[in-house]
């Protein structure tokens, strides 16, 4: 009997402010707005697949639109991507924990830092998260080296990482820009080739990519193929993969295939020290 295959797909749900890196001026509404019409675009693909995936969710973004994430989390899972997508301090690590706990009124496990950023695992460990997805094991010029690291899941400081995942051998990144400027059929085939080495697959994705960006100024390569030409490539790759594996959330993976233990909604960790709630951003 063959080993269980999982795909895992999850979508950063957040502020659209890529634009912003490029010097081009975004109110927070306007930021706001195109993360939520991606959002509706890419629900709009994923709700007639009859499958589960991850959201990992800025909790600024979840504050403009709690029912929007409400909904999700009926279904899918929501897991963090901190408090604000262009800040950083500490403490939004448990703060935005407990606001999307707030929000949903379920448990939140899993962290992924905006554009993969490095903290230490004692934070994330002491903000209560049980696994992190916040590395890519690749190289790419001018964001991050990480061709030492582990390809596969591994343990950091006591905490379970779980990467974005590389093709086996030459470590090609399988991520949101390998998959709207690879030709689909290579896409695909360096996926499943991973998913039959490592028994799982692990692609992450924008909400923003599935609606039309075309208007911003951000590089050509960051949106080709987006709006409907994305969604349908989307559905595509699901319909491909649904055949290789079963599509299911990071925490389900996780729970099935390692020990870890479910912790309590909205509980802090020991020896957290109380810190005021984030203010909404607008």
């Amino acid at each position: 009997m063959s080993r269980q295959r999982y795909i895992l797909m999850s979508f950063d749900v957040e502020e659209f402010d890529m634009p912003l890196e490029y010097n081009q001026n975004l109110t927070i509404e306007e930021q706001m707005e195109t993360g939520h019409k991606g959002l509706q675009a890419t629900m709009s693909v994923l709700n007639g697949t009859e499958a589960n995936y991850t959201f990992f969710t800025t909790a600024n973004f979840a504050n403009w639109f709690p029912d929007s994430i409400r909904q999700l989390s009926r279904k899918h899972e929501i897991a963090s991507h901190t408090f604000y997508h262009s800040q950083y301090k500490t403490a939004d690590l448990l703060q935005s924990r407990l606001k999307l706990e707030e929000i949903t009124g379920e448990p939140v496990y899993g962290l992924r830092m905006p554009r993969l950023m490095k903290v230490p695992m004692q934070d994330v460990i002491e903000a209560g998260y049980s696994y992190d997805s916040s590395m890519n094991p690749t190289w790419i010029p001018g964001r991050y080296n990480n061709l030492t690291l582990p390809r596969t899941i591994y343990t950091d400081e006591n905490m379970l990482r779980v990467p974005a995942s590389v093709s086996p051998r030459m470590r090609i990144p399988l991520f949101w820009l390998a998959f709207k400027n690879m030709p689909y059929s290579l896409f695909k085939y360096l996926t499943i080739q991973a998913l039959k080495k490592d028994g799982y697959v692990c692609l992450y994705f924008h909400p923003w990519e599935f609606t039309d960006i075309w208007e911003f100024e951000i590089p050509g390569y960051a949106k080709r193929w987006s709006g409907e030409k994305l969604q349908h490539r989307l559905y595509r790759l699901i319909k491909d993969l649904k055949v290789e594996g079963e599509l299911t959330t990071m925490w389900q993976m996780v729970t099935e295939t390692r020990s870890l233990e479910p912790r309590p909604l909205n509980q802090s960790p020991a020896g957290a020290k109380a810190t005021k709630k984030a203010p909404l951003a607008k």
